[in-house]
């Protein structure tokens, strides 16, 4: 059977879509020419971009009476957006199908891993076999683990079976990123191809792109690039709290204060915003232990 994620498969397009962020190119695709067999995981993409859009309460309310595995996996990853803990029926799931349906897994995965139950996440999604979403999911555990060895590894396993694979390109590139040095331009060039490709483009490519600028040492190309992503979608958590970045190294500190206070509204739970007041924390006790000393 062919594989329809393939460059020859009529899924390779919708998919890439769907890894670039592009979500409303792919809620927009058309897809009435593809075959039966092809429903299912195409509705589960066009479904996830849903969610990625933040339009998790209205795929709830679309998969509401739905008992196939995809659609109920989807379903829970929802609801897990929308606050609700569904890890145990998440559980129950991956228990009774989750040994061979790759949504399942994937879904699994996600909710699982946002919970904070990593190495069960990490123990559902090893149940792939040949899934480069699965790999991809895994290489980003490990690189929220702070395990950039592993993700490396993981990457590289995944390149010889897959070497072509525009989705095994941005994982390395993700891997890249955090490596450092000449990998910064190499993820750059991959970057760069998707958020200048209309097909693919979107704020979170823009932003991939913009971050890997920063890392060069190049704001204003930078600057063009999250400007862009502005355009696209202004109220994107990423883009903002990277503008906060930029303008933090180009010194616009009221700048950067009305953006936090932007992102506090989009995402009040972003992660920069919890790592800036990690460190302010810290940054106070660490001056707690100090007095200052006035010399007569």
């Amino acid at each position: 059977m062919a594989d329809p994620y393939s460059p020859e498969g009529e899924l390779i397009n919708i998919h890439t879509a769907f890894h670039a962020g592009a979500y409303n190119q792919v809620l927009d695709f058309d897809t009435s020419s593809f075959s039966p067999s092809n429903a299912i995981p195409t509705r589960v993409l066009k479904l996830r971009s849903q969610i990625a859009l933040g339009q998790s309460k209205a795929v709830i309310s679309e998969l509401g009476g739905e008992k196939t595995p995809d659609l109920v996996a989807v379903r829970l990853l929802a609801e897990s957006e929308e606050g609700k803990d569904v890890v145990e029926q998440v559980k129950k799931l991956v228990a009774e199908q989750g040994q061979e349906n790759l949504t399942v897994q994937i879904c699994a995965g996600l909710v699982l891993s946002r919970a904070g139950e990593t190495e069960e996440a990490l123990s559902v999604l090893s149940k792939h076999e040949g899934s480069l979403d699965a790999v991809a999911l895994i290489i980003q555990i490990h690189l929220q683990q702070n395990r950039t060895d592993l993700a490396a590894k993981e990457a590289q396993r995944a390149k010889k079976w897959a070497q072509d694979s525009l989705l095994v390109n941005i994982a390395e590139s993700w891997v890249g990123m955090r490596e450092g040095g000449e990998k910064y331009q190499s993820a750059f060039y991959v970057f760069e191809e998707l958020a200048q490709n209309s097909a693919t483009q979107s704020s979170s490519s823009l932003v991939a792109q913009a971050v890997s600028e920063l890392h060069l040492g190049r704001l204003p190309e930078a600057e063009a690039a999250l400007a862009q992503a502005v355009a696209l979608d202004a109220n994107a958590p990423d883009t903002i709290a990277n503008l906060m970045v930029l303008n933090t190294l180009l010194g616009k500190r009221d700048e950067v204060s009305r953006l936090k206070g932007q992102l506090e509204g989009a995402d009040k739970g972003h992660r920069a915003l919890s790592d800036w007041a990690e460190k302010k924390e810290e940054f106070e006790k660490a001056r707690a232990k100090y007095s200052p000393k006035f010399e007569p």
